[in-house]
């Protein structure tokens, strides 16, 4: 089985980036693939979507269903290509450091020859999401004298 596990670091107190993570999620979710949420609710057992721009052989659409949100610390939801395959399980912890906040970030699920692919293209695709695009919208949340 393959996964995908990155672990950031944050200059910003847990209630900042879990508010970014959850409320402010189509300004830094755009950032990988350009993949909007529809529907999106922390509520567990919201049926949603993150739906992107199609391309040659995926039509841009992940289905999702919400596992667990429990402020401030995880977030957990199913993740499955429209067009079937493996459903997978994204996990967002979050924990208090001295200087802010440490995000782990795990995908799971993926199988066979097809899933350590996806875990190769969505890796590269999380790892900018979460290097360029929440750290600018932290930088956006502060701004704002959000918590």
């Amino acid at each position: 089985m393959s996964e995908i596990r990155i672990v950031r670091d944050y200059p910003h107190s847990i209630t900042k980036v879990w508010h970014a993570l959850t409320d402010l999620i189509p300004l830094w979710t755009v950032t990988g693939a350009g993949a909007h949420p529809v529907g999106w609710s922390t509520v567990p057992g919201t049926k949603f979507q993150f739906v992107a721009k199609p391309k040659p052989g995926w039509d841009g659409i992940v289905n999702c269903v919400m596992l667990e949100a429990a402020e401030p610390s995880t977030l957990r939801f199913t993740w499955t290509d429209n067009g079937g395959g493996d459903q997978t399980v994204v996990t967002y912890q979050l924990k208090p450091t001295a200087d802010g906040t440490q995000l782990t970030y795990e995908h799971t699920g993926f199988t066979g020859a097809g899933g350590k692919f996806m875990t190769i293209l969505l890796g590269r695709i999380r790892r900018k999401m979460l290097s360029t695009g929440l750290p600018a919208v932290l930088a956006l949340a502060s701004e704002q004298h959000v918590a």
